[in-house]
């Protein structure tokens, strides 16, 4: 049945049918432990900078420390002065600079600082809503959910197809008419009627759409631009009462404009790319009036029929068209677009798999994808939409959550139906379990909030033993973040958004300490995060990036006076090992004589260079070893340590 329609398809030339701050301050606590004391790396670093000693990593950490704690007036300070050393950040941290000076009510630079966030960046939602003047909606999902069609009270036993709507107005395609009868179907020439909608949600009241517009040949699958003042349908060759054939004898497709003059649709004339050898059918423009999408088998076609994109100009004029490529079009027919307030593009297809016949397929996000020339992803959108017979001519909109498409289903009531459908409301889930970084222990009592894309907290949970949390209901394709506080730790954020599929999302965070124990013994070093004192190649003046890391030592030792540390300079293997000793010994005895410089006692620091002779791996320099170390191996061996000998 579906193999003699599609025949059927071929003959009638295209016309199937026609058709995210959190609000509240960090609690802030201490903790005592027996025989141990403590160190706050924020602390230390704000210590640090308010002592003149600052990088961008210093300065990123601590705008980051005052952000995640809803002190945004101290966040603004810290990343105002991060943008001054460097302004060619991650644009993450445009966009928090931009927050936090929202915050404090200074709209015009932090509008400054979101302009350079979305132009860093034009993907990111968050960047096209605030470049946008357009209020965007909801995002939207229809795959794999369950929810009802129904068949229109508006149809008949005739073929009726192909949606739009236009004001309170449901137009479509009929073959209700009355008169002459085509000879493909025995059913009268369709026109284009109107239902329409009442204060129910219903349409009801059907009348022919218009007199100007519908002639005694076909009409069909009408579109309208954003402002309602220009139309585009479909219509068979037939223009000035003159009905043409092509060269084989076929009566073609064409696409017509018309305009709307003191409410009659008048001027109505083809579009300049119509051509009597081949069909042009099927319109739809975009939200923003800037492009119209359409089905043809036009020269350039890649199978029966493609879906081809064409600039709308200001003046109202139509550019060339352009094939939508291999990723959509096939050799089979591509046909009935439809792109929603989204940008989402749907299309019906029989060349893609599907459930049989013409299925519907979407492209999201097909506008942004296309103008970023970024991958284009193709969904079936699945039941109950689609199904074994041909679908076709689906239509949504987001704001009104109504939905339309066209289907020869078993249980119509006519050759082609109209199905309704409310767009379902999709929601997700995101659980997880917050565990240490370092030793990967679940931390019981850490706090999880669940916030917007802009940061407004939505909801809040406390993890129990199991350190498990779960937060329920939340949009699909929605940008969502979550922060996880705990005593002791550094607060962490992490951004996701939801997948436009019912699936299960786990985010499960780990958290590093941001209160680390010190005791004899323990590496300065590793608990500050000093990978290593750089000096300049065969030299020990102390430079400033490795004096930034000083001042890091020096304010622990001043937080602690009775502290005795030692000092121990490392190389890797590389160069004769009496000149590595000679060299790592300069190099930490520099060190000592820096931090005794800055007024620390030279009775509590004592310095050593080991040179090579403390490896940390197996990167000597024998032949055999030496040539199997990668540079990162030999880099793990020169190290500077700042081992804590007396508390």
């Amino acid at each position: 049945m579906k193999t003699k329609r599609i025949l059927s398809i071929l003959a009638f030339s295209l016309i199937v049918t026609i058709g995210y701050a959190q609000k509240g301050k960090v609690r802030q606590a201490k903790k005592e432990f027996d025989n141990l004391a403590y160190v706050k790396t924020s602390e230390i670093l704000l210590e640090v900078a308010n002592n003149g000693f600052k990088s961008v990593d210093l300065l990123q950490k601590l705008a980051d420390s005052f952000y995640f704690n809803n002190q945004m007036k101290e966040a603004a300070q810290w990343y105002g002065e991060l943008m001054a050393m460097n302004e060619n950040m991650d644009p993450e941290y445009y966009f928090r600079y931009a927050q936090a000076l929202k915050s404090i009510e200074d709209y015009t630079e932090s509008d400054i600082w979101m302009t350079k966030f979305h132009e860093a960046d034009r993907s990111d939602l968050r960047g096209r809503a605030f470049s946008s003047t357009v209020d965007y909606l909801s995002m939207i999902d229809e795959a794999s959910r369950e929810f009802e069609v129904y068949n229109m009270d508006i149809n008949t036993e005739v073929s009726d197809f192909g949606t739009t709507q236009y004001q309170n107005q449901l137009v479509f395609a009929s073959a209700r008419g009355g008169g002459k009868k085509y000879k493909w179907n025995e059913q009268p020439f369709l026109d284009l009627f109107s239902a329409v909608k009442q204060e129910d949600g219903s349409y009801s009241e059907v009348t022919a759409f218009n007199d100007q517009v519908n002639s005694k040949f076909h009409e069909s699958t009408v579109s309208f631009t954003p402002d309602d003042q220009v139309m585009y349908f479909t219509r068979n060759n037939y223009y000035n009462k003159k009905y043409k054939n092509s060269e084989d004898g076929t009566n073609r497709l064409k696409m017509f404009k018309a305009t709307l003059e003191d409410d009659k649709w008048t001027n109505i004339e083809p579009v300049h790319f119509n051509s009597d050898e081949y069909s042009v059918a099927h319109p739809t423009v975009n939200l923003t009036g800037t492009k119209m999408y359409f089905a043809s088998d036009m020269t350039g076609t890649l199978g029966e029929s493609d879906i081809f994109e064409v600039d709308i100009n200001p003046d109202g004029t139509l550019g060339e068209p352009v094939n939508l490529g291999a990723s959509i079009n096939t050799e089979g027919h591509e046909t009935f677009p439809f792109v929603n307030s989204e940008g989402d593009l749907f299309f019906s297809s029989n060349g893609f798999t599907g459930l049989g016949g013409l299925d519907v397929f979407v492209i999201r996000e097909f506008e942004k994808r296309r103008e970023l020339n970024q991958q284009l992803i193709l969904e079936n959108i699945g039941r109950p939409i689609n199904s074994p017979m041909d679908d076709l001519g689906y239509y949504e909109n987001v704001a009104t959550k109504e939905g339309f498409f066209t289907s020869n289903r078993d249980g119509g009531k006519g050759d082609d139906d109209i199905y309704s459908f409310t767009i379902p409301d999709c929601e997700q889930e995101v659980e997880g379990i917050v565990r240490d970084e370092e030793t990967d222990e679940l931390i019981v009592g850490a706090k999880v909030t669940l916030l917007d894309a802009e940061g407004e907290a939505l909801n809040q949970q406390i993890v129990g033993t199991d350190a498990a949390y779960k937060f329920e209901k939340l949009e699909c394709e929605k940008e969502y973040l979550i922060r996880i506080e705990a005593e002791d730790y550094e607060t962490v954020e992490e951004r996701f958004t939801t997948p436009d599929r019912k699936q299960d999302l786990v985010i499960n965070p780990k958290l590093e300490k941001d209160v680390k124990g010190i005791e004899e013994g323990t590496d300065l070093a590793q608990t500050l995060g000093i990978p290593i004192i750089y000096f300049d190649y065969d030299k020990f003046n102390i430079r400033y990036d490795a004096e930034i890391e000083l001042q890091k030592v020096l304010a622990v030792m001043n937080q602690y006076p009775d502290m005795v540390v030692d000092i121990r300079s490392h190389t890797d293997c590389r160069a004769k090992a009496d000149y590595n000793e000679k060299l790592s010994e300069s190099r930490a005895q520099s060190t000592r004589d820096y931090l005794i410089s800055k007024g620390i006692s030279a009775g509590r620091l004592t310095a050593k260079g080991y040179g090579e002779s403390q490896l940390v791996n197996d990167c000597g320099c024998e032949p055999t070893n030496d040539s199997d170390c990668a540079e990162e191996q030999h880099q793990l061996n020169r190290r500077s340590e700042f081992i804590i000998v007396k508390m």
